[in-house]
């Protein structure tokens, strides 16, 4: 060995010396997490060039990012004297591009033909369905994109696709008509660059051979991730004397909703062998992030998959802190409990940056935004947006602002064609055009008819619909103003079309519970007291809403029909705070959680002067642009609560994500996660069906793929691991009953201390549940309108506290609270709902809940501390 080859091996343990230094022939190099596959897969490279058994004409190296392929440039300039510039190192989608390039006649494409990203994709789709009149309900242009994508993943052109309805057939026909459109255009898809590179060299022997007696050493990184063409591309490019070197991590293949194969590893030892040459297997252990009880949790967990490869991961580092669990009575409580551990953290010296909150799903960010906020704490959403950033978001509260206040051109500008309805961007000039030639807002001269032809038929429709939303809101509580506005609005029928509708969708049912969560803090003194106005009040406002939702925001404004809980802070008029009543009759069974510590420099209700009633003059009702001219004494508490709380919302968008360059902590999806690691990691929602997911049980496979991604969280961590479960979570718009996720209990008893949660409620408790290891289990996680409930009489210990395990659900025929006896089949009459009759009834005293079957407004969990129920 030359002294340069001593220096590539130098820094390498046993395992990945082995791996470096193989014969020639194809590999399979298994990397667990933290053990430095990069290195690897570039020392080989290198250690090649050392030693003459390669040139830098025959490696191609290919990975998924460009920032993975420049790190492994950078790397390969370090450890080899070798020009790298000309080397074929990069993504498949860059080496694919390069090919067509080089040989686009043989390709049939234009010498400069385009690349479409996925938004230029879409439109030209748009104009498809324009040139030929295809419906776009029927057949959603977002819908065809993703059938495009998902043939082309397969190596499908239009007439290998099989249609098996009718419905098939048509999506077949339009994706031809794309590829002519596309082909007439001279432009290429992300999808396209891959498949014809692919048919390129399986069309064209004499191109293939070329390139298959160029690289004779071929290198994938992060192997796991391949889908079924890029795995036959590389089937293509290796020919009899190829050498493929592919580094990959079956327990890390978690993104199948990509297209991701994992079968493919198990393949490649089978197609990649030679006569007299089997492929090389070498395993990569000893990993050098986490400590030893978190690499005993992964390998623990990850063992109850079936179809893995197998690897044991291990590491020189100390046992380090077990893993701690934290069980919260709501997802509130489990965000609070995040903030105030990561501050103790930061306080111990651990730099912000160097925490991470993971979650399964980007709807649970918004608890732990919230708490963040309220902490104080910057924080950075990686891989993503914040809550109140997200489009779907903006949307919503757009058409919020224009209920409060129609004149906001920002918000009218931002939804007046969205969901799409006929009105572009020449309207829209014609608009701006006449407003500011008479001074006026754009909602002013939207109503005037400024704009004429067809274009005025449409732009009136978008009146009506919002003036529809005023008045069908108008004597709602908050979080019914939010529902009833997203249906009105058609942002819920407009989000059920797209492909990403389950996310979007429990995003909205979100914000609904922010709304909730809003008027709790408001009804605790946590935020800051509620806005005055001396701006005329717009007249869809002025029914009664505080006779239905119980006392509003002035002092000595009429009776209270519910008396505060016994024993609750409930700030009193006089002192500028709530009183009871603003809470939906959905509310979840928990009651508020105790005030969050403000951030320095902001003061609390408490710390304000009362909130002086305005006079009966200063209440217009109808001012300019609403379309009427009364005058009425009442004041509108729907009005000020909708705007106090879009200004609550600005506020938390606006001053809370840290700049960049500023220590943050890092919010991120557990998918988001994979490559990055942390000294404080915090695993959130670990709750059977949020994770694993519910749709994971439906899907082949999909609990294997989920515990894999379990996996990836944990060996996030180099020093501590907190797992965080919530008892009660609001999630997609309702309130679920969980059970702890059976990854938990996958876990050794002996890695794991168990918190005791913060006791806001003195019924807090804590349980765990024993799951069968067979994959085809039910999820037992339990909705509002299907749950049994549960008791916890007998309890093991664990650890260093009891744990209360789950019994047999008991019938509960009866319910007692302060507001008198409830029986299940009892008729009842609510103010709102009318009649109705119980069909289910749990909890006591102030978390005292019954379902009732309305004749009018069917099945609704109402709060007794929150509602009057009369008996029948």
């Amino acid at each position: 060995m030359n002294s340069s080859t001593n220096t590539i091996l130098d820094a390498l343990n046993a395992e990945q010396r082995a791996a470096v230094t193989l014969p020639q022939g194809s590999a399979l190099i298994l990397a667990g997490a933290g053990s430095g596959k990069t290195r690897v897969l570039t020392s080989r490279i290198a250690w090649l060039l050392a030693n003459g058994q390669a040139s830098p004409m025959s490696v191609l190296a290919v990975t998924f990012t460009n920032k993975a392929a420049r790190e492994m440039l950078t790397r390969l300039s370090v450890l080899t004297p070798v020009h790298t510039r000309g080397m074929w190192i990069g993504t498949f989608h860059g080496l694919c591009n390069r090919m067509l390039r080089a040989h686009h006649r043989d390709a049939n494409l234009p010498a400069l033909f385009q690349i479409m990203d996925t938004a230029d994709q879409l439109a030209l789709i748009k104009r498809l369905y324009r040139a030929h009149q295809i419906d776009d309900e029927r057949f959603p242009p977002k819908a065809l994109q993703w059938f495009i994508q998902g043939a082309k993943e397969e190596g499908l052109r239009p007439n290998a696709v099989e249609a098996s309805h009718e419905h098939a057939r048509r999506m077949v026909e339009h994706y031809a008509l794309y590829e002519a459109q596309c082909q007439r255009e001279g432009v290429v898809d992300f999808g396209e660059l891959l498949l014809r590179s692919y048919e390129l060299l399986e069309t064209r022997p004499a191109l293939r051979d070329h390139y298959r007696q160029r690289f004779t050493h071929l290198f994938v990184d992060e192997f796991q991730d391949t889908n079924v063409l890029q795995y036959r591309w590389l089937q293509l490019l290796a020919g009899p004397e190829a050498s493929v070197f592919a580094v990959g991590d079956d327990d890390q293949s978690i993104y199948a909703f990509r297209g991701a194969n994992v079968g493919n590893m198990q393949r490649f030892e089978r197609d990649l062998a030679r006569p007299g040459q089997p492929v090389h297997i070498v395993k990569l252990e000893q990993n050098y992030r986490s400590h030893g009880h978190i690499l005993d949790a992964a390998n623990a967990l990850i063992r109850h998959n079936r179809a893995r490869m197998g690897k044991n991961l291990w590491t020189e580092a100390p046992h380090g802190e077990r893993l701690s669990v934290f069980v919260a009575g709501t997802d509130y409580e489990e965000a609070q409990f995040v903030a105030d551990t990561a501050r103790e953290q930061s306080e111990q010296g651990v730099p912000l940056s160097d925490i991470a909150v993971l979650y399964r799903s980007n709807a649970q960010s918004r608890a732990l935004e919230h708490a963040l906020f309220s902490a104080g704490l910057p924080y950075r959403v990686y891989g993503g947006l914040r809550f109140f950033e997200r489009a779907e978001i903006k949307h919503a509260l757009a058409y919020l602002r224009l209920i409060a206040s129609p004149n906001d051109d920002g918000a009218l500008l931002r939804v007046i064609n969205f969901p799409p309805r006929g009105i572009g961007a020449r309207t829209l000039e014609q608009l701006q055009g006449s407003a500011r030639t008479q001074g006026i807002s754009l909602w002013q001269a939207a109503c005037s008819g400024a704009v004429g032809g067809k274009a005025n038929t449409h732009v009136a429709a978008f009146v009506h619909l919002i003036e529809k939303c005023r008045s069908e809101t108008a004597s709602l509580l908050l979080p019914e103003i939010i529902e009833q506005m997203l249906e009105t609005s058609g942002l819920t029928a407009h989000y059920r079309l797209e492909r990403e509708s389950e996310e979007r969708l429990q995003n909205l049912d979100e914000l609904i519970a922010a709304a909730r969560l809003f008027l709790e803090e408001r009804d605790t003194g946590a935020e800051s007291p509620p806005l005055q106005f001396a701006s005329p009040l717009p007249a869809p406002f002025s029914k009664g809403v505080a006779a239905e939702g119980g006392r509003g925001f002035a002092a000595g404004e009429g009776e209270n029909d519910h008396a505060p809980l016994q024993g609750e802070n409930v700030p009193s008029p006089s002192r500028g705070g709530l009183g009871r009543g603003w809470v939906s009759e959905d509310e979840v069974l928990a009651p508020p959680s105790p005030p969050t510590p403000l951030p320095q420099g902001e003061r609390s209700a408490n710390d304000l002067p009362p909130l002086q009633e305005p006079a009966p003059e200063e209440i217009l009702i109808g001012g300019e642009g609403w379309g009427g001219d009364g005058v009425s004494p009442t004041t509108d508490n729907s009005l000020v609560t909708l705007t106090a709380f879009l200004t609550h919302a600005a506020l938390e968008a606006g001053d809370t994500q840290a700049d960049e360059g500023r220590p943050a902590l890092q919010l991120m999806t557990m998918h988001a996660a994979k490559g990055l690691e942390f000294h404080t990691v915090f695993i959130t929602g670990i709750e059977e069906g949020l994770f694993p997911h519910e749709n994971s049980l439906q899907e082949a496979n999909g609990l294997e793929e989920e515990r894999r991604l379990m996996y990836v969280a944990i060996t996030r961590a180099r020093r501590r691991l907190y797992l965080t479960y919530a008892q009660t979570r609001r999630l997609h718009g309702q309130s679920r009953y969980n059970l702890p996720s059976r990854f938990l209990n996958e876990l050794p008893d002996e890695l794991m201390q168990w918190l005791s949660p913060s006791p806001l409620r003195e019924t807090q408790t804590r349980f765990r549940q024993t799951f069968d290891d067979n994959e085809d289990s039910v999820s037992s996680h339990t909705s509002t309108r299907s749950r049994s409930r549960v008791t916890t009489t007998s309890t093991t210990t664990r650890g260093t506290s009891t744990v209360p395990r789950v019994n047999s659900p008991k019938p509960m025929p009866s319910i007692h609270t302060r507001a008198g006896n409830f029986q299940i089949g009892q008729s009842v009459h609510h103010a709102k709902f009318g009649a109705g009759m119980i069909i289910d009834a749990e909890g006591g005293g102030n978390d005292a809940r019954v379902q009732v079957n309305f004749r009018d407004h069917g099945e609704k969990w109402l709060s007794l501390a929150h509602t009057t129920l009369d008996a029948l």
